[in-house]
Formats: structure tokens, sequence, C-alpha cells
């Protein structure tokens, strides 16, 4: 089977459930910025020598996944999702981040000064997926008064993604001072 089914070539594609939407939709624009995020989240993680940072990193890839596949469900067809067996994002979810954020915050590495990314690579990386995943998290709000979105977790687990990679960023450039 190609990679090329010329399903999209007139300016459509598919969301689960074998349905099809504009790839204008806010719901593709929304999925494809988390998927934007996920490869940025990739990047980061292979550009880091620190077994801690790609783990946790890793973790939270495979969280967007199940993110994208509730993004690219229509709000009609979410009772679909788990008798198809695919999750929704929980509190759980982001019970995981909120425990990687006290982790990172009892380590004490705020700054004194604003943050200029590009102190490392590294560093770069995860401040560059930060800044996509606050655009992510736009998306979605709008998605969610669109009421195109019935899972707010959704919103709060971006929101608090965006902080763990801030001080994920952080903490890489400690580990440099040390």
């Amino acid at each position: 089977m190609s990679i090329v089914t010329k399903t999209g070539d007139t300016g459509t594609t598919a969301l689960m459930f074998n349905r099809r939407v504009s790839k204008s939709h806010p719901r593709v624009e929304a999925g494809g910025t988390v998927d934007e995020l996920n490869a940025a989240l990739g990047l980061a993680r292979a550009s880091s020598e620190h077994a801690f940072m790609r783990e946790h990193l890793l973790a939270i890839q495979k969280d967007l996944i199940v993110l994208m596949g509730e993004l690219a469900t229509l709000v009609e067809d979410l009772p679909r999702l788990a008798p198809a067996g695919f999750s929704v994002v929980t509190s759980e979810n982001t019970g995981k981040l909120d425990q990687l954020v006290k982790q990172l915050e009892a380590q004490n590495i705020f700054p004194k000064d604003w943050v200029m990314p590009g102190n490392t690579v590294n560093s770069a990386a995860l401040d560059f997926a930060r800044t996509i995943c606050r655009r992510a998290e736009r998306h979605v709000c709008a998605l969610h008064e669109a009421r195109e979105l019935r899972n707010s977790e959704i919103i709060v687990y971006l929101n608090r993604l965006s902080d763990a990679l801030w001080l994920l960023a952080r903490w890489v450039e400690a580990q440099g001072r040390q």
C-alpha cells in the first residue's frame, strides 16, 4: 500500500471513523499543531544526553498520540472512541505532568533574569516545543469555545505541558552550570 492515497487531493482529510473535513477545519489545525509539537518533542528527545529527559519526553509523546486521536474525532463520534479501544486524555495524564513540575521546581532551577532561548541545543528545542504547545493550546481553546471539544482536560493538559517544558529547558541549562 502506498503512502500516496490521493484522497486529500481535493482539500479534505480523514478524521476518525471515516469522517472527512476540510484541511482548513479548526479541528485539523488543532491536531496538526499537536502533531508539530510531537515532532518538536522528538527533536528535543533526540538531542538530549539525559536519560531522565528522554524518558519523560517519550511518555509525553505517547500522551500526545492519545490527545491527537481525540482531536481527530468529531464530537458526535466521541462515544465511539472507548468501544473502539481508544483512550482519551484524563486528569491522570495531567497528574503525571504535575508530578514532573513538582520534581523540577524542588531543584530550584529558576533563572534570575528573563530567559533567552538558545543556551544549549537541547534547551532551545524544548523552548521551541513550548511555543508550539502554547499555539496548540490556543487552537484547542478555539475548538472548545465553538463547542467542538467536550473534554476540557485537553486544555488543562496542554497548559501544564507548556509549564513543564519551560522547566525542563531550565533543568537542562542547570545541568551545564554544575
